[in-house]
């Protein structure tokens, strides 16, 4: 039986994996608006990555004993400043998420669930994923500056981790 502090950690990060797909699908469309196809794309990639991980930390909650829930979230913006602004909020998106996982940890140490803390060491791992493909994009629209994106925008599903499908 899943332990009810774990299972109750376990159902915000649900939330906030919809949450995340949700604003990657935001992205997508701001990009797709601006003319940007290969940015959009890759946000749609993200946006059905988080879903993914949305239902795997259902499926893992049902599967536990728990019960998971279904929550309702909140909408993400929908206009960015420029590319490189929306990037950056993808990586200060994907460092808040790092430490939600991490404090998952956290809880399942306290809790003795060492069954929950092993599951949930793959979702520490994807983010450190997460975090080194958003510095990758970074770095690269920093060597940019202000030049064209046409370029960028077209190798950027190149850019996607090897993890990713």
């Amino acid at each position: 039986m899943l332990n009810k502090k774990v299972e109750q950690i376990l159902n915000v990060q649900v939330e906030k994996e919809g949450y995340s797909s949700n604003l990657y699908l935001a992205m997508a469309s701001w990009a797709e608006t601006m003319g940007y196809e290969g940015i959009s794309n890759w946000m749609h990639a993200q946006a059905e990555e988080e879903r993914e991980h949305m239902l795997k930390l259902i499926g893992y909650i049902n599967e536990r004993g728990g019960k998971a829930v279904i929550p309702a979230f909140d909408q993400p913006p929908g206009e960015y400043k420029s590319v490189k602004a929306m990037f950056e909020q993808v990586l200060e998106h994907e460092q808040y998420v790092s430490k939600l996982i991490n404090d998952i940890v956290e809880v399942c140490e306290q809790e003795k669930d060492y069954t929950t803390n092993n599951w949930i060491q793959w979702f520490v791992t994807e983010q450190i994923e997460e975090e080194a493909s958003a510095n990758n994009i970074l770095d690269k629209l920093n060597m940019l500056g202000d030049g064209p994106l046409y370029m960028f925008d077209r190798d950027i599903m190149n850019m996607r981790g090897e993890h990713e499908e």
